[in-house]
């Protein structure tokens, strides 16, 4: 039994726990975490029931096969860690670069800018009526310069 928890042991401590449950005994291997912040999964306990016996000969290779998933798991999540810390640094270097390529010299800058009409203002609405506005004097005026020939 110790053989099998060998490997795992080099990396983190078990508590190991023995109950007696009615006839039969219950041992559980509960893996203690490393570091604040790691992955639940890296904590998940191990319990197997049974009698005295069966645990003899069987408890042995159901360890081996929890030891080798609970290895195969540390290294997948410690590779995903570090694919996604390459990406991260990489996007960061990307943003970096195109910063960097994309600011304009500020002496070009102001040579572009010219001195050209400005936008009107963004905060006055315009009047829907200031066509009509300018136009009424315009046809007034005519329709009196028109009345005053007729006359």
């Amino acid at each position: 039994m110790f053989v099998e928890l060998m490997p795992l042991l080099k990396e983190r401590t078990l508590l190991i726990t023995v109950a007696r449950v009615d006839e039969k005994v219950r041992v559980n291997v509960i893996p203690a975490k490393v570091k604040e912040g790691e992955d639940q999964a890296l904590t998940t306990p191990l319990s197997f029931t049974g009698s005295a016996e069966e645990l003899d000969s069987e408890l042995g290779v159901h360890l081996a096969s929890y030891v080798d998933s609970h290895l195969a798991l540390g290294n997948t999540l410690a590779e995903a860690k570090a694919e996604m810390d390459a990406a991260a640094k990489a996007a960061r270097q990307k943003v970096k670069t195109t910063q960097h390529a994309s600011k304009p010299d500020p002496a070009i800058a102001k040579k572009d800018e010219s001195p050209g009409p400005t936008a009107p203002a963004a905060d006055t609405t315009p009047s829907l009526f200031a066509a009509q506005q300018n136009a009424e004097p315009t046809t007034q005026a005519a329709g009196e310069e028109e009345g005053e020939t007729t006359s």
